[in-house]
């Protein structure tokens, strides 16, 4: 469930009360895990896979209402959007940053706020973020020169702009706050978060502006070849995503630091972290930046054993689940494996129908993820044909509940895997209308899907807990 499809009362989920009530009925329910999309600044598209940072977080999941709580708001306020099954995200964002520079001019610096604004990705963070609005929100690559090469030569005079780098610290310091309570929280009722990491950063992020050694640029900060997949499943001409390449021989020089690095943070903000795309620490598609689509390309072997235990060595503890879905060379799986990172099956992919009775327990189960139609949407697309086999498997083998959600969600929970993650829209039995990724596409209606309170999902819990204890995959009994 994506923080930002939570109720809220401006418009979006955030790190408030609604989603503090949301983690107190996924405890009541017997949840264990809460996986979520990346937190990280919405880029194009307001897709979160396309973000302006690898370590800061979106202003939008800041709460209005624990500023005021702080005596950083000296008034309430107003509801905004509160309603809507649709995330606005231009107008949720203008509305709520007036309330966030409000509650700056109150802040006061403490040595708390000193120390999180020492670190070298916020100092970078607030610098590129002043800069983007002061050249009209244009990708960096297109910024005036000395803007633009500011990392390489560091002769832009910030004092002018100090004021605006200090408030963009100040944002991040605050979410940050709200979201170690809220984990704090969740972890204190025995559930844990797993957050998201994308393989690729965006062009247009601080991690390319502020070490753009680390990837395949012109001099002008232009990709020369740009990440996707070829033809598969979602498109015919495959899937041309427009993030720069890495230049995996610089990295391996400098023992990948910025990988490490990049890692080593989700250990501050999650339990675990699973990290999408996976298959690209063995082979990753390398298309030419002049190509239109994702046809002219060729697949290139990535150091991914050596990057592995270069990290391994330095964080030994971080939990890593492994997006090893699509069409793969055995050597993803024997790389999955040698690290003992868990893997990945979808229902929805896999179920033909005959069942999991093979299948590893070192997985994570999915009726179907953010780039999936809800189940019963992906239900309603089959053929008749194809509908009355999955339910006679289904009733055939014990699973004949009311609706062909339930059923799917029982026979996920019963497969052998680890651990098994059930979109909220498949709890809710919701359908294609509630789909949050279309791949290929971009802007609306992706990840503009929410909820606009917890009263389906709250009455759900008798039954949602009742498949869980069957199943005895509930975090705990009362």
């Amino acid at each position: 469930m994506p923080v930002a499809s939570l109720p809220g009362r401006h418009g979006i989920g955030t790190f408030g009360r609604e989603t503090y009530h949301f983690i107190d009925l996924a405890a009541k329910a017997g949840f264990s895990i809460w996986q979520i999309l990346p937190l990280n600044p919405l880029g194009y598209g307001n897709s979160p896979y396309q973000p302006y940072s690898s370590y800061a977080m979106d202003p939008l999941y800041l709460s209005l209402d624990i500023l005021e709580e702080q005596g950083l708001l000296h008034q309430k306020v107003p509801s905004f959007h509160r309603h809507s099954e649709r995330i606005d995200y231009e107008q949720v964002r203008t509305y709520k940053e007036k309330f966030i520079r409000e509650a700056y001019r109150s802040f006061k610096p403490d040595h708390n706020f000193s120390v999180f604004a020492y670190q070298e990705w916020i100092r970078n963070y607030a610098i590129f973020m002043t800069f983007k609005q002061l050249n009209g929100m244009k990708c960096w690559n297109e910024w005036k020169a000395a803007m633009r090469d500011q990392p390489v030569h560091n002769d832009v005079d910030l004092k002018p702009y100090e004021d605006e780098i200090l408030y963009q610290v100040f944002v991040q310091y605050e979410l940050f706050l709200q979201w170690k309570n809220l984990k704090q929280y969740a972890n204190d009722r025995g559930i844990e978060i797993m957050g998201d990491l994308p393989f690729y950063v965006g062009i247009d992020s601080a991690d390319v502006w502020a070490s753009r050694q680390n990837f395949l640029l012109d001099k002008k900060g232009h990709p020369r070849f740009i990440a996707g997949v070829p033809p598969d499943y979602f498109s015919a001409t495959g899937q041309r995503w427009g993030n720069p390449i890495y230049d995996w021989e610089y990295m391996r020089q400098d023992k990948f630091q910025f990988w490490i690095e990049r890692l080593s943070y989700t250990e501050r903000l999650f339990d675990q972290v699973r990290v999408d795309h996976f298959r690209a620490f063995d082979t990753y598609w390398k298309i030419k930046a002049s190509c239109p689509t994702a046809l002219d390309g060729e697949w290139v072997e990535a150091p991914g054993y050596e990057l592995f235990d270069e990290l391994f060595a330095k964080e030994p503890e971080l939990q890593i689940v492994a997006e090893d879905l699509g069409d793969l060379r055995a050597e993803v799986l024997e790389l999955r494996d040698h690290y003992s990172f868990r893997g990945m099956r979808v229902i929805q992919f896999s179920f033909d129908p005959k069942g999991m009775e093979e299948d590893k327990t070192h997985l994570l189960v999915y009726t179907g993820t953010h780039d999936n139609a809800p189940i019963y949407g992906w239900y309603r697309e089959k053929t008749r044909k194809e509908r009355r086999d999955m339910r006679r498997y289904l009733w055939k083998h014990g699973y004949h509940k009311h609706s062909f959600s339930w059923d799917i969600i029982d026979y996920s929970l019963r497969s052998k895997a680890d651990m098994v993650i059930i979109p909220m829209s498949d709890w809710l039995h919701l359908g294609s209308d509630a789909r949050l990724n279309l791949p290929g596409t971009v802007g609306a209606p992706n990840w503009m899907w929410r909820i606009n309170d917890l009263s389906k999902f709250a009455y759900a819990i008798p039954e949602i807990r009742s498949s869980l204890e069957e199943s005895h995959r509930t975090a705990k009994k009362d």
